[in-house]
């Protein structure tokens, strides 16, 4: 191969990378869930199909934690963000600020539709100030706080 068919062949290459999407991606963060309890994680009797299959496609983080929401979507500590001890309950006021910049919003920037599903557990605040969807999520499909929880009146 010569220089010149070279050349056209990067910058072939280049202009097509330069048009292609960027990927999709899945993030799953599962409350309460133990290392072993899955069985891309070697479990002998759990049977996981759906989520061994994502995982053997994907990339498994097996020492990652976290303490609580505010930091899996800031990354950074919860008590920065103001939320303290950690997570938010139906009796709290507030949320979490919305000059926190999340996870979703960094995506939204580049592009990518975001959604979140499941306990939000950052506080609901005045009329829905502090739900997903003023924090960079499109669309949210769950509930503001633990299914046991409810909301006590004295």
């Amino acid at each position: 191969m010569d220089v010149l068919s070279v050349i056209a062949l990067f910058a072939l290459i280049t202009a097509q990378c330069a048009r292609a999407s960027p990927p999709n991606f899945v993030l799953l963060f599962a409350d309460d869930l133990g290392y072993g309890d899955l069985g891309c994680f070697g479990h002998p009797s759990s049977r996981t199909p759906n989520l061994d299959r994502l995982a053997a496609h994907g990339l498994l983080l097996p020492t990652s934690t976290s303490r609580v929401p505010a930091a899996l979507l800031t990354g950074r500590y919860q008590t920065r963000s103001g939320i303290y001890p950690g997570v938010l309950y139906p009796g709290s006021k507030g949320g979490l600020p919305l000059n926190e910049t999340t996870v979703a919003e960094v995506l939204k920037s580049k592009g990518y539709a975001t959604a979140i599903m499941g306990k939000w557990h950052l506080g609901v605040g005045l009329n829905g100030t502090c739900l997903p969807t003023r924090q960079g999520f499109d669309s949210y499909l769950g509930i503001p706080y633990s299914h046991d929880q409810v909301i006590m009146f004295s």
